[in-house]
């Protein structure tokens, strides 16, 4: 037992080492869009953070959704956000399965790309939208009598173009359209492409519609906000990714490797990479046996070409 764990936990660490030597290879051809990408995410962040100082709270707007679904209450508003996060982070951990798994179809690095490419096209379309027009905002530290309601005028730039948890977390004005749902759908769209479980995409779909729900009901955001991200953000995903080159195959995962000298490391990495594991004792006796074949072949070509003489 405890040389069949050691020989699988050598199997999985030359796994994960063979996986992150062709990772980094594309992050240092690729740090640019990933860079560009994260810069992104700061812009929309500091966008939202900076339309607060716009925002009025005022009586909160008519909403079918608000008719339809009862609210929550701030004491289970966290429900909403407990689900979000689930989503999130399910995700994220799933862009990191090639490292661990035999079973594989992505690269994380090229992946992270095209997701991050995705999220830019729905916030700028985002951005452009909650600027146009500032609606006041239905969530409870949004509300008239709030202290979280209103940003007073900056004292200094730093208050400006630093973003602290907090407006993240008590933000206002940003309504059109949800952000949270745009980084969900994004997720959901691409396991959708590049998953391999048709039941777990199954339940991401029901998981994202059950959101939307809980978000209206939570009073975080106005149906319409909900309303309009579930058509904007899967045009946009399809659009961009219709423009996109697509992922490369994993079979042909050879090309990405580093060059090494020694063809048994190069035969072993090749199989970790494309899922298949690799027992040394097995690849030599299949070397041994493939020479023993050529040896043969060989023996009876000379003959052959003897007694033609």
């Amino acid at each position: 037992m405890s040389f069949y764990i050691g020989r699988e936990a050598s199997k999985l660490w030359k796994r994960i080492c063979a996986e992150t030597s062709t990772e980094v290879k594309l992050l240092f051809e690729n740090w640019k869009y990933l860079l560009g990408g994260l810069i992104c995410q700061y812009i929309h962040g500091l966008a939202a953070h900076g339309v607060h100082y716009f925002h009025r709270p005022g009586p909160i707007l008519q909403d079918v959704g608000y008719y339809l679904l009862p609210e929550l209450g701030i004491e289970r508003a966290y429900i909403s956000e407990t689900v979000f996060t689930f989503i999130f982070a399910s995700f994220v951990l799933w862009t990191f399965h090639p490292f661990i798994f035999k079973n594989k179809k992505i690269y994380t690095v090229l992946l992270w790309c095209r997701v991050l490419a995705f999220l830019f096209g729905c916030q700028i379309l985002r951005i452009i939208t909650f600027y146009s027009t500032q609606l006041p905002g239905p969530n409870y530290h949004c509300r008239e009598g709030s202290k979280f309601a209103t940003l007073p005028l900056p004292e200094n730039i730093l208050e400006v173009f630093v973003i602290i948890p907090r407006g993240v977390l008590y933000g206002c004005g940003d309504l059109i359209f949800s952000s949270h749902m745009i980084f969900s759908l994004v997720f959901v769209r691409t396991y959708q492409k590049y998953g391999t479980r048709r039941f777990i995409k199954q339940c991401a779909w029901l998981t994202v519609v059950v959101q939307s729900l809980l978000i209206i009901a939570s009073r975080k955001h106005y149906t319409v906000d909900v309303v309009v991200a579930w058509y904007t953000v899967n045009l946009v995903v399809y659009f961009i990714d219709h423009k996109l080159p697509e992922l490369p195959d994993r079979s042909s995962a050879a090309m990405l490797l580093p060059v090494s000298k020694d063809s048994r490391t190069k035969e072993e990495n090749h199989k970790l990479l494309n899922g298949n594991s690799v027992d040394p004792a097995d690849w030599r006796s299949r070397n041994q046996t493939n020479g023993k074949g050529q040896e043969l072949s060989n023996v009876t070509h000379t003959d052959a070409a003897t007694n033609g003489v």
